[in-house]
């Protein structure tokens, strides 16, 4: 009992201190450019024809100089009608290329592999890196330049939900955002924590120092391992959580889809700083601490302990939705917490498999 009332303890302190720093530390990145510099964006699209467009409709609708913009799309060996969906809407636009891949270089595979042949084409000294899935907002360009607030910082990463009107949707989009608003907490400290390739800006010197792609060992998670690379070179990061850099993703087609999506994530965060770690541990603890202290008190102090938890996180979640102009029914916060414990177990279930990793349909 002495180590679940010190558990409590140490939960609850953390929680709070996350809190305040989530609301008395925040850190923000107005875009006030009086210079607009040449950005190349790059994408990797492999069997997108239901998504691509919508992506690149996004990009249309950037408020940013269309002389100033090259967008780079790679088709990896796509099955369906990828490449002519893309053909068809870059056809009079001469600021948009797409190339098939056909080869490797160096030690990349799948999409980093693709993100490497298209760095190799790009002519700029920004590169964007967002998905084929992706739909970015109209200021993403000048609030993540806005990120680069001196020459030391390498990479910038904007937050990322999903769209959809389904009842399932909106529980990911919740959960994307209340990850990401831990993460950006920590980041605000200047701690290194991770970054998003479906919403990442990295400065051309700072990919180029580390060899690109090609030149760092392969991982699923291709976008953690270079924004690792990157920052043991010395330079920095900027995370930025507002409406300005928020892209909006497709869900997942099915649970399977979902189930492999997370898969890879929780295999790239086995890559995640240690205080990181000990977060996601804590966080992890609560219901299999919870539950046998039902064993020595009543169910009123359970039940309290659960309501106090709920409130803390309710309440950072409803902090984390207004910084990007969303809100929710009330009553989805207490299913959120239901979504939280059911989802966690059967990802760790389905994490320890002995199967490999699906990612768009290949297997690692």
């Amino acid at each position: 009992m002495i180590v679940s009332v010190a558990y409590f303890i140490l939960y609850f302190t953390l929680f709070f201190v996350l809190l305040a720093l989530l609301l008395f530390n925040r850190k923000q990145y107005a875009a006030s450019l009086t210079d607009f510099p040449p950005v190349s964006i790059l994408i990797a699209a492999r069997n997108e024809e239901h998504t691509v467009l919508r992506c690149l409709q996004a990009l249309e609708q950037l408020n940013y100089p269309k002389d100033k913009i090259e967008v780079l799309i790679g088709d990896d060996a796509s099955t369906d009608n990828t490449r002519a969906v893309i053909d068809a809407f870059i056809s009079d636009k001469p600021n948009h290329t797409c190339i098939t891949i056909t080869h490797t270089l160096g030690k990349a595979k799948g999409k980093a592999n693709v993100l490497a042949h298209l760095a190799k084409l790009a002519t700029t000294n920004y590169f964007f890196y967002t998905d084929a899935d992706i739909a970015v907002p109209p200021q993403w360009i000048e609030t993540m330049l806005a990120g680069l607030e001196n020459e030391k910082i390498g990479v910038v990463t904007g937050i990322t939900t999903t769209a959809g009107k389904g009842f399932f949707a909106k529980l990911l989009a919740l959960d994307w955002l209340y990850a990401l608003g831990l993460i950006q907490v920590v980041s605000d400290l200047n701690l290194r924590v991770t970054t998003m390739g479906n919403n990442m800006l990295l400065r051309r010197r700072a990919y180029e120092e580390v060899g690109g792609y090609e030149g760092i060992d392969f991982s699923i998670t291709e976008d953690i391992a270079i924004f690792n690379q990157v920052l043991k070179r010395g330079w920095g990061f900027r995370n930025i959580y507002s409406k300005e850099v928020l892209a909006l993703s497709t869900p997942p087609e099915n649970l399977k889809s979902y189930l492999d999506q997370r898969r890879r994530w929780m295999r790239g965060s086995m890559h995640l700083p240690f205080y990181m770690a000990i977060i996601f541990i804590l966080h992890s603890a609560y219901y299999p601490v919870l539950l046998p202290f039902f064993a020595y008190t009543s169910v009123g102090v359970m039940l309290a302990i659960f309501t106090f938890k709920l409130v803390l996180q309710s309440l950072f979640l409803r902090i984390c939705l207004r910084r990007v102009g969303r809100t929710t029914a009330w009553w989805m916060y207490p299913l959120f917490e239901l979504y939280l414990v059911v989802s966690s177990i059967i990802l760790i279930v389905y994490f320890f498999l002995p199967i490999k990793t699906n990612w768009k349909g290949r297997k690692y």
